[in-house]
């Protein structure tokens, strides 16, 4: 069962993921939502990194999170007319009135399912609310055998200002559980505001995937098409890749 963000990850969310995870995946997804005729729901929307700039651009897109605090932030940047688009909801059994052309899971979504049988009923749900030929995108990474044996100890994956004269740490460790295929992340934020000094940590489990593993799980879900590819250029699984891109098609 995925865990929802806490208040003080959801505050800083903004200004990490854009600097860690833009120009990697935005790019592919927006795309994936430019070229989609109808609606378009995104999984796990999070503040609306995604959603955000998919309205923008004219997308009728819809999106669900399991988190409260993180919708908090993207409802305060939506317009009045567009927060009924957003939801508490959980991948597993969400219920939605219509169906889309394109449902997506960005950035490791689908890791945060720790139990194969909830990764089977996700799939499922997916495929009920998807129209005929429809697709369903998500990603995983693929396993870094070494880094993820000796996992990370300490290692500050993001410092910088917030707002002008207040500063954001963020420190990120790990303890592998090989045999249930876990990763125990632990995240602390240390920030101040003004000359207070505060310190928050936050443990969740992420389930990691390997190839055969993932195409036996979507064979035994509804689906019955999908690819997988090795980046978010499309190019083919090979010994170095990174990425776990998965399309499931209705």
């Amino acid at each position: 069962m995925a865990e929802e963000y806490p208040g003080y990850f959801a505050r800083f969310y903004d200004l990490i993921y854009h600097q860690i995870r833009d120009g990697v995946d935005n790019g592919f997804y927006l795309g994936k939502i430019k070229y989609t005729k109808g609606k378009v729901l995104e999984v796990g929307t999070g503040t609306g990194r995604l959603l955000t700039e998919a309205l923008q651009n004219g997308a009728d897109i819809y999106g669900i999170d399991i988190s409260p605090s993180m919708l908090n932030f993207l409802k305060a940047k939506l317009p009045p007319e567009h927060q009924n688009r957003i939801s508490v909801q959980n991948i597993i059994d969400f219920k939605l009135d219509t169906k889309f052309d394109l449902i997506i899971a960005p950035f490791r979504v689908f890791m945060h399912l720790t139990e194969k049988e909830d990764q089977l009923k996700a799939l499922n749900n997916v495929y009920d609310h998807l129209n005929n030929e429809g697709q369903f995108i998500f990603d995983v990474f693929v396993p870094a055998l070494r880094p993820l044996i000796e996992g990370l100890e300490n290692v500050i994956d993001f410092e910088g200002e917030y707002e002008p004269g207040n500063r954001v740490k963020r420190i990120v460790s790990t303890n592998p559980d090989l045999i249930n295929q876990l990763i125990n992340i632990t995240f602390r934020f240390e920030w101040n505001e003004g000359s207070s000094i505060y310190s928050r940590e936050w443990k969740t489990p992420m389930r990691f995937f390997f190839r055969f593993e993932l195409e036996h799980l979507i064979e035994r879900s509804k689906f019955k098409k999908f690819n997988i590819t090795g980046d978010f250029n499309g190019n083919e699984l090979k010994s170095d890749s990174k990425e776990f891109i998965l399309t499931c098609t209705k």
